[in-house]
């Protein structure tokens, strides 16, 4: 029997990871995921479910939902992706990760079907996420898509409540390279006679999801035209006021539906999302004396919120410490930034790291502070060596920059 590194060394070796490796890891269809389910008897219909896409804000909006529910004393599921330091993060029930020797199990039990599935290392992160679920026998699993929606592998469940938080230009080699096209994908996961919640529009996408909601008989609910008072909240960052008010729109939805969660339940749900889910890596506090954060944020919708979080912030100097995949357009993400910043580039630790050598040749001449760093750890360590107390470091550029600091 292998151990649990091992088990998960054999899935990381054996099947293609869209974030590792990018494109070659995509399948577009769901076919495999299908199949995979079937085999194991359909575990995604053995319990309720809420579905959650968008490009940005739908992993804070699922944490923040499964904390709701926890508070209310359901057993709550929660899958969400990517994990930033243990692949079991991608398997909750009431915010605990995953057994070990569930992981072990599994891999070992259906190693032949997945090699002949020829899975991707996502679509079997999800049938585990199912079946896991399934045995644990949750009241409520809240699922957030992976990449896009119509033809994302957690596509085959029939939800209680859809949700799409939002939508910007990312993934668009997949998507589409208009917001429209995008919104069409996303809105893929709306299902006939479902509710669907929609977090934010534009122009551009508010009558796709109408088209698309419409044509399958769901009540849309559009959370910027029902505004509720904001509650605090320990997952840090302005932007989330947007995601607590799609998550209270979604709450009152599900309450119409029968679900018992009280006044108290939300508060309390929202007031405590760290601490009931173990979500980490949006606007992170990890030091102060110099305030220290780390954030996710790698396209451009999320880096505007970023941004304007960092000008909120009071500090004497700006530390920018950032790394990036090798399919993101850099010079684009660098506009969020100040050009005064102290500027730390490095390299993450996977496949798809953009590396210093293309880096150095690519970061526009007007910033003028910068320094570059084949690691991750020594462009930290320099920029802590730099600052002083009332300075900020930033870290981000890519969700594996920050899960090497975490």
């Amino acid at each position: 029997m292998r151990t649990y590194q091992q088990t998960i060394d054999w899935l990381f070796t054996n099947l293609p990871m869209f974030q590792r490796v990018g494109a070659s890891a995509m399948k577009a269809d769901l076919t495999n995921i299908t199949a995979l389910c079937e085999y194991l008897g359909n575990p995604q219909e053995k319990f309720k479910s809420i579905h959650i896409a968008g490009t940005n804000g739908k992993g804070s909006t699922s944490h923040m939902l499964a904390s709701v529910f926890q508070e209310a004393g359901y057993k709550t599921g929660l899958t969400t992706s990517p994990h930033l330091k243990d692949f079991r993060e991608r398997i909750r029930v009431n915010g605990v990760i995953a057994d070990q020797d569930f992981v072990i199990d599994f891999v070992e039990k259906h190693e032949q079907k997945i090699l002949e599935q020829k899975a991707s290392f996502f679509e079997i992160a999800i049938a585990m996420a199912f079946e896991y679920f399934a045995q644990k026998q949750v009241d409520i699993a809240i699922i957030e898509t992976g990449l896009g929606g119509r033809l994302d592998s957690t596509n085959i469940i029939i939800p209680e409540l859809s949700i799409i938080t939002n939508i910007g230009l990312d993934h668009t080699q997949f998507l589409g390279n208009t917001l429209d096209k995008i919104a069409s994908e996303k809105g893929g996961i709306i299902k006939e006679g479902v509710p669907v919640v929609i977090g934010e529009t534009t122009q551009e996408t508010k009558p796709v999801f109408v088209g698309i909601a419409k044509e399958r008989n769901s009540e849309i609910i559009f959370a910027e035209d029902n505004f509720y008072q904001d509650l605090p909240s320990d997952l840090q960052g302005t932007y989330q006021v947007k995601n607590r008010r799609t998550v209270i729109n979604a709450i009152i939805q599900l309450k119409k539906q029968g679900w018992e969660i009280s006044e108290d339940n939300i508060k309390n749900g929202l007031l405590n999302v760290v601490k009931n889910t173990n979500l980490r890596g949006r606007w992170d506090i990890l030091g102060h004396n110099p305030l220290i954060v780390a954030d996710t944020a790698h396209n451009p919708h999320g880096l505007v919120e970023v941004a304007k979080q960092i000008n909120q912030q009071p500090y004497n100097q700006l530390h920018l410490v950032l790394g990036f995949v090798n399919d993101k357009d850099v010079t684009s993400i660098l506009n969020f930034f100040p050009k005064k910043a102290t500027y730390y580039f490095c390299e993450p630790d996977v496949p798809r790291k953009y590396e210093i050598d293309e880096l150095y040749k690519i970061i526009p001449e007007d910033i003028k502070d910068k320094h570059f760093f084949d690691t991750v750890e020594k462009a930290l360590t320099a920029a802590k060596n730099n600052a002083k107390e009332n300075d900020l470091i930033y870290i981000g550029g890519s969700t594996f920059v920050v899960a090497e600091v975490i």
